[in-house]
């Protein structure tokens, strides 16, 4: 393990990059593929890209994917084909600041603003009186802990929340986690196989840390409190969330949710590092209720 200094600067110099409008390397022909087959909706001012298949015949279930931190929607590439096999629609979004969606700066990226935004594409779809599976990684989990405590709080527009699955990103839980160089090798890994121009990082990379921090209570308390069905698909190599600590926490927080340990070499993209894991575990999850 580098020092965490050495990682630190090998994470700042693409975001250094991006936040000099130096040009983001060309889009690879998935990339490309992954926009067009996508579309915009606006938030405020703000484009927001999204994906929207139609899927199983038969089905009326709704699945909304919310991404990590520093990536997009085709984090969950992989699976897509296999959601749509089970679901009748499959949604997915870059946040503000992510992927294609609008970046602008200054500004002050937040939690609450992206989970604000979810809810705006859902009522953009015409979903807000219909019930949403949720399945989140990384960032995007915290995203969906807020939107599960407007949606326990009654709170104006929340979406209505049929389940929610979390995977490989329970930072709120605790105060203490990964090291600062492990966190940044995982994240610099993600930087590297990226090529989305991610001009907001150098202004959320440390706005949703200290949020995780400050709103500790009110987001862990939406798990602990909540009668949606919760399950955790983890990756026990994570370096952000360490095994066996993480996973000891996790189970004595939330006792009631389910858990999916995947194979010991799955890190912290277990959608992309085990698909096939990943996918049988989430629709082993969705079939028990």
């Amino acid at each position: 393990m580098k020092e965490w200094w050495v990682q630190v600067g090998l994470l700042s110099v693409p975001l250094l990059a991006v936040y000099l409008h130096i040009p983001p390397p060309r889009l690879s022909p998935a990339l490309l593929s992954w926009r067009a087959s996508g579309a915009f909706f606006t938030y405020k001012h703000q484009s927001i890209f999204y994906r929207d298949s139609t899927g199983a015949v038969g089905s009326s279930d709704v699945v909304v994917l919310l991404h990590g931190f520093p990536t997009s929607s085709y984090d969950w590439c992989k699976i897509w084909e296999g959601l749509t096999q089970r679901f009748h629609r499959v949604i997915a979004l870059d946040f503000v600041g992510f992927g294609f969606s609008d970046k602008p700066r200054p500004h002050r990226y937040s939690i609450f603003e992206q989970a604000s935004i979810v809810e705006g594409l859902v009522r953009h779809l015409g979903l807000h009186h219909h019930r949403i599976n949720l399945l989140s990684h990384d960032y995007g989990d915290t995203v969906a802990q807020e939107l599960l405590h407007r949606y326990e709080h009654n709170k104006t527009g929340s979406i209505l929340i049929n389940s929610l699955c979390l995977s490989n990103g329970g930072s709120t839980l605790s105060s203490q986690g990964g090291s600062l160089g492990q966190w940044c090798e995982s994240k610099l890994q993600a930087l590297q196989t990226s090529q989305l121009c991610n001009s907001g990082l150098l202004f959320s990379i440390l706005q949703y840390i200290n949020q995780r921090k400050k709103h500790r209570d009110r987001w862990v308390g939406a798990l602990m409190s909540t009668s949606v069905p919760l399950h955790l698909i983890y990756g026990p190599l994570d370096p952000v969330n360490p095994h066996p600590e993480f996973l000891q926490l996790y189970k004595k927080v939330l006792p009631m949710s389910t858990v999916s340990v995947l194979d010991d070499h799955i890190s912290h993209y277990p959608q992309l590092e085990d698909p096939t894991g990943f996918l049988n575990a989430y629709l082993n999850f969705i079939n028990s209720f």
